[in-house]
């Protein structure tokens, strides 16, 4: 079944085979402007078979600027419960530093609205760093409000292995 693919902005489309390179390149930025260069972990391979292999789960948009990739929305389907509907999870949109503020930024997010109301999703979410000031103002600018009331939590690495272990 193939889904339907609303009519994005010109500078805007699917990720293909061939931009993973690019995508690695930008989650690599991405993670120096978050301050974590060292935790990038994924490969071109593991990105590859995500986005592309026989049962992908992770989705991405690149932005072009002057035949370039300079941007990206890489995201994941959630689910509400309350509403049994799918929605998106963004999970990184990055657009290169000489390419900010030409609306690339902007365009991802709108495609990505687009994708959720064509497809009937129930809502689009993303958490941004409580430091990244600059995210939290051009979100808010475009309409986008906070959970405060929500605390996202997170098991990773040693608490990981350890919940997932059988009780004795």
């Amino acid at each position: 079944m193939t889904l339907p693919m609303p009519e994005l902005p010109p500078a805007i489309r699917p990720a293909a085979e061939a931009d993973v390179p690019d995508l690695i390149r930008l989650i690599k930025e991405l993670a120096d402007y978050e301050r974590e260069p060292d935790a990038v972990k994924i490969t071109a391979e593991q990105l590859e078979r995500l986005l592309f292999g026989p049962d992908p789960r992770v989705f991405a948009l690149v932005a072009e600027h002057e035949q370039r990739v300079a941007g990206m929305a890489i995201y994941f389907l959630n689910f509400s419960t309350w509403e049994g509907k799918l929605g998106i999870y963004l999970e990184d949109l990055y657009v290169s530093p000489e390419t900010r503020g030409t609306g690339l930024g902007k365009a991802l997010l709108q495609s990505l609205a687009a994708i959720a109301v064509a497809r009937d999703y129930a809502r689009f979410e993303w958490a941004v760093l409580d430091w990244n000031q600059p995210a939290l103002d051009f979100y808010r600018g475009l309409g986008a409000v906070p959970l405060e009331e929500w605390t996202v939590h997170r098991l990773h690495g040693d608490a990981l292995a350890q919940i997932a272990k059988p009780y004795a």
